[in-house]
């Protein structure tokens, strides 16, 4: 299948470890132009050296519970690239327990830092006379679980509000869609780390999905690129949930 994202310009925040850096990858290896951002400069630097594939990638330093810096990066993005034809947002404070501090994080970070970026990113998408939106929520954001607190609220909330940029934005040939992951493991991630701080309740959500194991960051990263592609092209207001059936739920 033809993805016909050779020469995308694609936007990813977040980009330099687990998910996101798999978004980053599977769109280089379509051949799409990358600019990626993350909070640490360290990650940025060694993401950017690390690069492969026929496209290119920059990297930037930018915190997207910081509104002015956000739209910075991506009008600065957006000149170096040549326009913006998809735009991913990725990052997450993924802030679980049920304190002040942690609604803080998950408002300004996982919800405002994704208006932010679509807020800054819809005049360049309007100019390339159409394009993608793709926000990353979860599995938490789905049902109640053990992250029913601020992260799957917060969740849930970019599920609504991306639902309601498909409508606003259809017109303009603008999509918007969600990938909803279920519990996703690689080195560094919260499932690692809890895999060695609490086995007990490692093995407890281990033994939730049917399949015997969680999700790999490509396994999430393709159907995100999929959305991303001309190959989705009528495929707009979806809430895509990549779980190996762990959630029960039916979708109607």
């Amino acid at each position: 299948m033809d993805l016909q994202l050779e020469g995308a310009k694609v936007l990813v925040t977040g980009g330099t470890r687990g998910i996101g850096a798999a978004i980053v990858a599977e769109f280089l290896a379509e051949g799409a132009d990358v600019a990626m951002c993350a909070r640490t400069a360290a990650d940025v630097d060694r993401a950017v050296a690390a690069a492969t594939g026929p496209g290119t990638l920059s990297g930037a330093v930018v915190d997207v519970s910081h509104r002015d810096d956000v739209a910075a990066w991506v009008d600065g993005s957006a000149a170096e690239l040549g326009g913006v034809d998809v735009v991913v947002a990725n990052v997450s404070a993924i802030a679980a327990a049920n304190d002040l501090e942690s609604w803080k994080l998950s408002l300004d970070v996982d919800l405002m830092g994704t208006v932010a970026l679509v807020d800054a990113a819809l005049p360049h998408l309007r100019q390339a006379g159409g394009g993608s939106i793709v926000t990353i929520g979860s599995v938490s954001g789905r049902e109640v679980d053990a992250f029913a607190g601020p992260y799957g609220t917060v969740k849930a909330a970019l599920v609504h509000y991306t639902q309601g940029l498909a409508h606003q934005l259809a017109a303009e040939k603008i999509r918007a869609n969600t990938v909803s992951p279920g519990n996703t493991y690689f080195p560094g991630g919260v499932w690692e780390l809890t895999e060695h701080n609490d086995p007990e309740f490692f093995a407890e959500a281990l033994a939730l999905n049917p399949t015997g194991r969680m999700a790999t960051p490509e396994e999430i990263a393709k159907p995100v690129v999929f959305l991303s592609s001309a190959a989705a092209s009528f495929i707009t207001g979806t809430n895509l949930v990549v779980d190996g059936a762990l959630t029960r739920g039916v979708q109607l």
